[in-house]
């Protein structure tokens, strides 16, 4: 396949991609996003761990400093006061029996849902729906809380969960190519504190082997790992 004129533009624009400084990195990838619309800012992390093993899987949340640039739609299961609450604390969605039917007929435009403890057992019948978009609520990423008010706010203003995928890689937008560069590489830095702070004790050898950062229509730029190790330890 032949690269179109603005992919040959970004590659003559940035012939080294690899082993770069996280400040380079982020300056060649924000320079690059040229699309006419706000691309992503991607992060991949290849972690030495074996996610066929659950006691290698790493699992976790992480609020940004600068949140993520999207907009984040939050349902939030629970019955009237608890309902009330979610919806004072910004939640777009917020009930039970109505939002039980429209998932049912195949309603799945929400980003977030978020659980009252109590509801769990009402919502499991939908886990065939929401489990492999991602949606179902856990205790793990604090999407199953009574305190329903923190829960929409933390997620609102830019906490995101993330899991190992099948060949150890986690995934995640970190922000906007609108973000300035010092947002992107604050909210890089927690990140990858975050992942560092998980590592599993089973985990063998080199933990982070490669981080790579893109955009939506972008390259990818690998980043030198033990700079960046170095600046959240």
């Amino acid at each position: 396949m032949k690269n179109t004129k603005r992919i040959k533009k970004m590659l003559e624009a940035s012939p080294n991609r690899v082993s770069l400084s996280l400040k380079d990195a982020v300056g060649l990838c924000k320079s690059n996003a040229t699309a006419k619309f706000d691309e992503t800012i991607e992060l991949s992390i290849n972690l030495g761990v074996d996610p066929r093993h659950a006691d290698q899987i790493v699992r976790g949340v992480v609020s940004l400093p600068h949140g993520t640039g999207k907009e984040v739609r939050v349902l939030v299961f629970a019955t009237e006061d608890k309902a009330k609450e979610a919806l004072d604390a910004g939640a777009d969605y917020a009930g039970f029996e109505d939002y039980m039917e429209k998932i049912q007929g195949g309603w799945t435009d929400i980003d977030v849902i978020i659980a009252t403890p109590d509801m769990m057992g009402k919502i499991g019948r939908l886990g065939k729906v929401l489990g492999p978009r991602g949606l179902m609520p856990n205790p793990k990423s604090g999407t199953v809380t009574n305190d329903v008010a923190t829960a929409v706010k933390e997620v609102k203003a830019g906490k995101i969960d993330f899991r190992t995928e099948k060949k150890g890689i986690v995934h995640a937008g970190i922000g906007k190519a609108s973000f300035e560069e010092i947002q992107l590489e604050e909210n890089i830095k927690a990140f990858v504190k975050r992942i560092i702070a998980l590592k599993p004790s089973v985990a063998k050898g080199v933990y982070v082997r490669k981080i790579t950062l893109s955009s939506t229509m972008g390259l990818a730029y690998d980043i030198e790992t033990a700079g960046v190790i170095a600046s959240v330890s």
